[in-house]
């Protein structure tokens, strides 16, 4: 289920460029993009002119797929400095992807979804390619977005499950069912995701804390089922705590 898009035309623009920067290096038909929006396809497709000529999206003529544009490129670069933390996140994420041999990955909040920023591959051979770069999920799926939604307020997770339908990436994330695996996180420390988003392909995430104790960003693994039974889970959830807590003291 699509969330209803916003009524103002900023908020339409961001919208689209969301969905399109979720679905790089692939692309987005004008049709996907109304489709992940919630927006009629005239409309998607307006705001898809109007950005190109702003440079903040540009069109593949071959197989007709919006991409992100070489603005957005230099809007980056400039705010980098200020918000970027990913220098210090690279080397915790490689040195997880190189102990474990599993695909490790750091995570940001933004709103109410964690969006997906560096990816390592370790040397095991067969991989989970669920997550990568600018994969957006919302909180309470996957499991960066559970260990995250799992040490908010109790208030703003209910808040969250009463109006954003998680239903839409399977039964499996209807609201009991999620509040069972929060509480087990919070418990065990660490999340847990069971094959629910893509059968065979498990997953693991710890929270990253900021300055106020608030989980801004996560730390997670992913793999093939085999790699994560219950004899080793204990092993990569404590890996996956320690190298959350020593990046949560490093980021604050």
């Amino acid at each position: 289920m699509v969330a209803a898009p916003p009524l103002h035309a900023v908020g339409r623009a961001a919208t689209v460029l969301r969905a399109v920067s979720a679905a790089e290096p692939a692309g987005l038909t004008t049709a996907d993009v109304a489709r992940a929006t919630g927006l009629a396809r005239p409309t998607a497709h307006r705001l898809l002119v109007a950005l190109r000529g702003e440079g903040l999206v540009d069109r593949d003529e071959a197989t007709a797929r919006w991409l992100l544009g070489p603005e957005l490129y230099l809007l980056g670069a400039a705010a980098q400095p200020r918000y970027d933390v990913t220098d210090h996140a690279r080397p915790v994420v490689r040195r997880l992807a190189d102990v474990t041999g599993e695909s490790a990955f750091f995570s940001a909040v933004r709103g109410e979804e964690t969006v997906c920023l560096v990816r390592e591959d370790g040397s095991f051979p067969l991989r989970s390619h669920v997550l990568h770069v600018g994969i957006r999920f919302p909180l309470g799926v996957a499991s960066a977005g559970l260990a995250v939604l799992a040490y908010l307020p109790a208030t703003e997770i209910e808040d969250h499950l009463a109006r954003v339908d998680l239903t839409a990436y399977g039964d499996a994330h209807a609201p009991d069912a999620v509040r069972r695996r929060l509480r087990r996180t919070r418990r065990e420390g660490y999340a847990l995701n069971p094959g629910l988003l893509v059968e065979g392909s498990w997953g693991m995430g710890a929270a990253v804390f900021d300055t106020e104790g608030r989980p801004r960003w996560a730390l997670s693994l992913t793999g093939v089922e085999r790699r994560f039974g219950t004899a080793r889970r204990p092993e990569l959830g404590a890996l996956l705590l320690r190298e959350a807590h020593g990046l949560s003291r490093r980021l604050r």
